[in-house]
């Protein structure tokens, strides 16, 4: 009988990609850490009949997936509120709200680090965590979500898939081909399923900060693409446009003047961010927002700046900035 030091010992290395695949199925960190919790509680209480018919991280992994089905049965998806919705027209119109609405929530890098000793892990706890597909992937119903992830995201094989789910692999191919349909109608590349290059990021990154910190929203404008998007959990309107962006940010975010923001790089989902602290009437800057950058073709593509200070504990950092 193995005992809990061992049980530890033998299932640690694999907490950070079933974090990211629970994360993956559920779009929420804090549930994703649940599953996994209960996903080790369950592993734990069944070793005894593990036997090592298979390996210990396809075990794992099935466990991990059922749980997150199970808690797939009684939970509304998490959107983005460009999944909501259509643009909004003006600017300088009234934001909609939208504190009732369980949102997507981005994944610190820190909490998907695994073993780099281990490169399968590594490959595991880091692919497939872009935005944009988790997002996409709360539109898929649980069981093609699943499919889509150990298919195309972790490479398994149908048979696997099949095994795992309990069905056979004609259902698998089924599933799978009806997810990456739907993945498809929601805009998302088949090659933006996996990490791209993130070289030669750090110069654009530092005219960001810069644009921001320094109230700059002409150059703001010039590190956009055309046809960039800018959304704002817990809030519905969203905008598409570079004009329309830099219009409502000049106007309605970076008015007050040099100085009032404070950027602090993060990495979340594998995309370069900012944890963004705004000065308050204390003169201190407190915690406003954690944004994720999408850059395509040496521009910022999208920005989803998730205009929730809670988020600053999930990445660890404090509510106030102290330089």
């Amino acid at each position: 009988m193995t005992d809990a030091a061992d049980f530890a010992r033998l299932t640690d290395p694999f907490r950070a990609e079933l974090l990211a695949h629970c994360y993956r199925m559920l779009g929420s960190v804090q549930d994703a850490e649940d599953q996994v919790q209960e996903t080790l509680i369950r592993a734990w209480r069944s070793y005894s009949d593990f036997e090592g018919r298979a390996s210990l991280r396809t075990w794992l992994y099935r466990i991990a997936t059922n749980a997150c089905l199970r808690a797939l049965e009684n939970r509304d998806r998490r959107p983005l509120p460009s999944g909501l919705g259509v643009p909004g027209g003006s600017p300088d119109e009234p934001l909609a709200g939208g504190r009732e609405v369980p949102w997507l929530e981005p994944m610190p890098g820190a909490r998907t680090q695994a073993d780099l000793a281990d490169p399968a892990s590594v490959v595991a706890s880091r692919t497939g965590l872009r935005l944009a597909l988790i997002a996409a992937l709360q539109y898929l119903p649980a069981r093609q979500r699943a499919v889509l992830i150990l298919r195309d995201v972790l490479q398994w094989r149908a048979a696997e898939v099949a095994d795992l789910l309990g069905t056979t692999t004609t259902a698998v191919n089924g599933l799978l081909l009806r997810a990456r349909a739907r993945i498809e109608q929601a805009g998302l590349a088949q090659d933006e399923i996996r990490e791209p290059a993130a070289a030669g990021q750090r110069a654009l990154l530092d005219q960001y900060v810069a644009a921001f910190e320094n109230a700059d929203a002409v150059a703001l404008s010039q590190l956009l693409t055309r046809d960039a998007v800018f959304e704002m959990p817990p809030l519905l309107t969203w905008f598409t446009g570079r004009d329309r962006i830099v219009r409502f940010l000049g106007a309605r975010v970076l008015d007050r003047g040099p100085g009032d923001f404070k950027l602090l790089p993060v990495v979340a989902n594998g995309q370069p961010g900012f944890a963004c602290y705004l000065r308050e009437r204390d003169g201190l800057h407190h915690a406003h927002a954690v944004q994720v950058l999408d850059i395509r073709g040496g521009r910022v593509a999208h920005i989803v700046s998730f205009n929730q200070p809670e988020l600053f504990g999930v990445f660890g950092l404090p509510q106030v900035h102290t330089p």
